[in-house]
């Protein structure tokens, strides 16, 4: 029995093959840019090993705090034929876009390597020790009744060097616990202070939208928020849906705020006089993004809603333009009704007329000085069968009331129309055998048991 290949093994080779040749025909990129640190700082550093690194690799780099381990997130030379890398132009006007020279920016530094399995476990090992460094931090804080709280420690792979991360709401002297630490952990430390918004980047995760926090995701300068910002783009002012997981306004606050700066100049002023198709009146009420006024006019009979481009001079109001019969309607709707296809009729037309049809059609059939025709039984053979029993059966109703009641006199009979229930009476039917006990109790049960309420035969309603 002959082994034949999957075609999906064939195309993953076929795949495979693409990208190893596409891979050697890449240059070696002569300059990286790099993220590292707990606080996710960016720098462009010289390569010059032969290895061809591909975006997300692992790299060791010198940075000017020391050899820590780093991320690879592009490549900045023209010839390293990835299609992710970007030129040095256009990361300069991405740097001077999300900060300028407050962007958290390095280029004194160099990559060393990529990261062996031996890096990876020598910072696996270090980041497990983060948690019991910061209780030894805390504890001797505790100790020295220093008003601060260590947030985060971060030891680097070099090990040269230990950074702790702190807030405090005043200037603190940490002097004496820069030697204790230095005895506890035989190494450089670094006390680095930060505000409530760097806290939340360290310690923080996902905000009330189900994403990463801004701040950790990808914002690098954290500007503060005004309050005119909230003011304008919220219709309440809770301070827990406009605070994000650092206790600050959001910062997504800031991303639309020259959009609703830019709508809001459009708008008119809260109590000002303004002109609108149905006359002069005040302004009570404005929506920003759907750039509505709410207008109370000066007669005070109502309070209508304008669109900011129906707004006009009060002195000057232009007279009042007729509806668009066509505003709102479909595409193809609009067609069918337009003044393009006069001879068509829209579906209101054809139904008025049908009407109308059906009026006359009724009136010609039936005039009102013709006798109503009549068939043996005395019924009107001029409606049609439906009609005839609807008003059979009514007459014998108020036959049966008129007999309970007395009020209304029975209906004059004809010469051909039967006396009483005879009229109603079904064709005898011929003799057969005589019904068994269960047949006469399931009769005697269903004559109990009438839907009308009563015993079938009763002349009750």
């Amino acid at each position: 029995m002959s082994i034949l290949p999957l075609p999906q093994f064939e195309a993953d080779l076929k795949a495979a093959e693409e990208d190893r040749l596409a891979y050697e025909k890449l240059k070696v990129p002569k300059s990286i840019v790099v993220r590292f640190g707990v606080m996710r700082l960016i720098g462009e550093f010289a390569y010059n090993e032969s290895a061809i690194p591909g975006c997300g690799s692992k790299v060791v780099v010198r940075t000017p705090r020391g050899v820590e381990l780093g991320e690879m997130l592009t490549s900045t030379c023209p010839n390293a034929g990835c299609s992710k890398s970007v030129s040095r132009k256009e990361m300069l006007e991405y740097i001077e876009n999300s900060g300028g020279h407050d962007y958290p920016f390095f280029e004194d530094g160099r990559v060393l390597r990529i990261a062996s399995s031996g890096d990876l476990a020598e910072q696996a090992r270090l980041d497990a020790l983060r948690p019991s460094m910061i209780r030894t931090a805390r504890g001797h804080a505790r100790e020295l009744e220093l008003d601060m709280k260590i947030v985060d420690a971060e030891p680097i792979l070099g090990g040269n060097r230990l950074a702790f991360y702190f807030t405090a709401e005043h200037r603190v002297d940490f002097r004496e616990l820069l030697r204790v630490l230095a005895r506890e952990f035989s190494t450089r430390i670094e006390m680095r202070q930060i505000g409530a918004r760097d806290e939340a980047r360290l310690t923080a995760d996902y905000e009330r939208c189900g994403q990463h926090c801004c701040c950790r995701q990808f914002l690098k300068v954290l500007k503060p928020i005004s309050m005119k910002s909230a003011k304008i783009q919220k219709a309440t002012l809770d301070p827990l849906k406009i605070s994000g997981r650092c206790g600050r306004l959001m910062c997504c606050l800031r991303y639309e705020d020259e959009t609703y700066a830019d709508l809001y100049k459009r708008l008119p002023k809260i109590r000002k006089r303004v002109g609108t198709p149905d006359g002069a009146g005040i302004v009570v009420d404005r929506q920003i993004l759907t750039q509505l006024v709410l207008v109370r006019l000066e007669d005070g009979s109502k309070r209508i809603a304008v669109p900011v481009e129906d707004l006009c001079d009060p002195d000057n109001i232009p007279p009042r333009k007729a509806p668009d019969p066509l505003r709102g309607m479909e595409h193809t709707d609009a067609a069918r009704t337009s003044s393009d296809s006069p001879g068509k009729r829209t579906r209101a037309e054809k139904q008025d007329a049908y009407r109308s049809r059906s009026k006359k059609s009724q009136s010609e059939s039936r005039a009102p000085d013709a006798p109503a025709q009549r068939d043996d039984t005395g019924a009107d053979t001029s409606q049609s069968p439906a009609k005839r029993r609807k008003r059979r059966g009514r007459g014998r109703r108020g036959q049966s009331g008129a007999k309970s009641a007395g009020a209304s006199p029975p209906r004059a009979k004809t010469e051909n129309q039967p006396k009483g229930p005879q009229r109603d009476k079904k064709p005898s039917k011929p003799a057969s055998k005589p019904p068994s006990s269960q047949q006469r109790r399931g009769r005697h049960d269903r004559r109990r048991k009438s839907p009308y309420g009563g015993r079938r035969g009763d002349s009750g309603s």
